[in-house]
């Protein structure tokens, strides 16, 4: 059991489902969803071309699967990561994260093998206790079948349910596509600080900061543009 700002979180059922929604906050579309608890994981994703996926919350005993997943990784999608978790010491330090109740993590696995996973990181500071920052990386032959779309739609529920008001993303600038699709669900850029990343290679890139408000993600419109990109 996982608990943190009213969240509880366990693996003893199949379904998500929503509470404590704030007024006038339009409901995520998710699949097989129910609006009275977050008690929901594992549960089951259908991806466009009908296969199903099972979702669950990443735990201490997922160390080595991500590790082994990033390390299949192609050498662009290493490039751009926020931290490098083809290191197992720096995938301890997420799952620290994870239990001191700093992030929750959805895993999407299809026959044991992992295939993506998506974050929600909370703000430690007082003044940003009302943001959060969402992460989201798919294997790439498992790219354009709805299941970013679908662990993005989990993060953003999450949020709901704890309260956040502010979703925020940070990319590098190279990463065109990943700013036109989070424009295309709401998002719009806040700033770009310059020099401020470097990559694997030591290379410095410009930082752009990116937000929305949880309630428009919450829009199915807005979902649905996602999952035409």
């Amino acid at each position: 059991m996982y608990t943190r700002l009213g969240l509880s979180l366990s693996r003893g059922q199949s379904r998500l489902a929503l509470g404590g929604q704030h007024e006038n906050e339009e409901q995520i579309p998710m699949t097989d969803a129910s609006p009275t608890t977050l008690e929901s994981y594992p549960r089951e994703i259908e991806l466009d071309d009908k296969r199903t996926v099972v979702a669950r919350l990443m735990g201490k005993s997922d160390r080595d699967t991500i590790v082994a997943f990033a390390r299949a990784l192609p050498p662009d999608d290493l490039l751009f990561l926020r931290r490098d978790i083809t290191d197992p010491a720096v995938v301890d330090g997420w799952v620290r994260e994870i239990e001191a109740g700093r992030t929750v993590s959805v895993l999407a696995e299809l026959g044991g093998e992992l295939l993506g996973y998506g974050s929600l990181c909370l703000e430690e500071t007082f003044w940003g206790r009302h943001m959060g920052e969402i992460r989201v990386l798919v294997r790439p032959d498992f790219r354009g079948m709805g299941l970013g779309l679908q662990l993005a739609s989990d993060v953003f529920a999450i949020a709901s349910h704890l309260g956040i008001r502010k979703i925020i993303a940070r990319m590098t600038q190279e990463q065109e596509r990943t700013r036109a699709r989070l424009e295309r669900l709401g998002f719009r850029p806040e700033a770009v600080l310059r020099e401020f990343a470097l990559d694997r290679e030591g290379n410095a890139r410009d930082l752009l900061v990116m937000s929305s408000d949880v309630g428009r993600l919450t829009d199915e419109q807005h979902l649905a543009s996602w999952r035409r990109s």
